[in-house]
């Protein structure tokens, strides 16, 4: 792929997220400068950033995109201001992620509003192309290959997870332990109260122990000889992808903001010493499942079409 072509897929991804920007800064707009919807439980759809602080929020977020659209060397605090304000975007959506898991779980709580869910995902929506549009600046800009940003001669291509991964995934499976121990010595009987409590427990369990792990393992990537009709074969990488970056993104955006409201003194039914450690513990969780899941990433991608490495 030539530089030039490269710049006008990424030009493309610079006008959806103008778009997104026109559209959903709008609705900001009309509802900071009108009267905004009452959401339970918080009073508004999103944490942190509301009213103007969320216009602002799109406008910058249309701004910095068109600034990676036109730049074309490797400016990294162009680059970081972009990951920033993606993270805010996702921060300012954090509810999005419990709400998700309630709707699998086919438990909405009664707080449950379609209107606010629709915003939330409409915000993690623009931090999702402006993401995009970041990685292709940073693809276009940095790397010998304008389409992977790869550097290394073919046949030196890791198959192994580096030291640092496997670490990102034992700190995920220690979060888990540390959440679960906690809730046990404040509430132990809340583990098995009712059969959605159970339910969030199982997944829990499947995300913070049983996928960082695959995330690191061979098995992570081959069907392991015990499942059924599938033994030996690939595994898709987007099976683990998708919800490795998307749960530790989530979860990380979540308790972050849980995190920033306990600081702030905001009351709650639980103690400030369970909340702090339950809390950490899933930012460990999710920092870990991030970290193992970028790796994985990494060491399972195909050879890319334009450089052939």
């Amino acid at each position: 792929m030539t530089t030039s072509a490269a710049r006008g897929r990424g030009s493309d991804l610079a006008y959806a997220v103008l778009a997104w920007a026109v559209a959903y800064g709008g609705l900001r707009l009309a509802w900071t400068v009108g009267e905004a919807p009452e959401f339970p439980p918080f009073g508004s759809d999103l944490l942190g950033f509301t009213g103007w602080w969320s216009v602002g929020l799109c406008l910058g977020t249309g701004a910095v995109a068109v600034a990676l659209a036109r730049a074309t060397t490797w400016r990294p605090v162009l680059a970081g201001f972009a990951w920033t304000l993606g993270g805010a975007l996702v921060a300012a959506a954090a509810i999005l992620l419990p709400e998700l898991v309630s709707l699998l779980l086919f438990a909405p709580g009664p707080s449950f509003d379609p209107v606010a869910f629709a915003s939330r995902l409409g915000c993690v929506t623009g931090a999702a192309l402006l993401g995009l549009t970041t990685a292709r600046y940073q693809r276009r800009t940095r790397g010998d290959c304008p389409d992977c940003c790869r550097t290394i001669a073919p046949g030196r291509r890791r198959s192994v997870p580096a030291p640092w991964a496997r670490w990102a995934a034992y700190v995920s499976v220690a979060g888990l332990v540390t959440r679960f121990a906690a809730q046990v010595v404040v509430d132990p009987d809340g583990l098995t109260r009712d059969a959605s409590m159970i339910g969030l427990e199982i997944g829990l369990v499947l995300a913070g122990a049983l996928l960082p792990l695959a995330l690191v393992g061979h098995w992570g990537e081959v069907w392991p000889r015990w499942v059924p009709l599938l033994a030996g074969r690939t595994i898709p990488r987007r099976l683990l992808l998708v919800p490795g970056f998307g749960l530790g993104a989530g979860i990380v955006a979540y308790f972050g903001m849980g995190l920033t409201q306990v600081a702030s003194g905001s009351e709650s039914e639980f103690s400030d010493a369970f909340l702090w450690v339950a809390m950490s513990a899933y930012l460990l969780l999710g920092l870990g499942l991030l970290a193992a899941s970028a790796d994985y990433h990494l060491r399972t991608r195909g050879a890319c079409r334009s450089c052939g490495r």
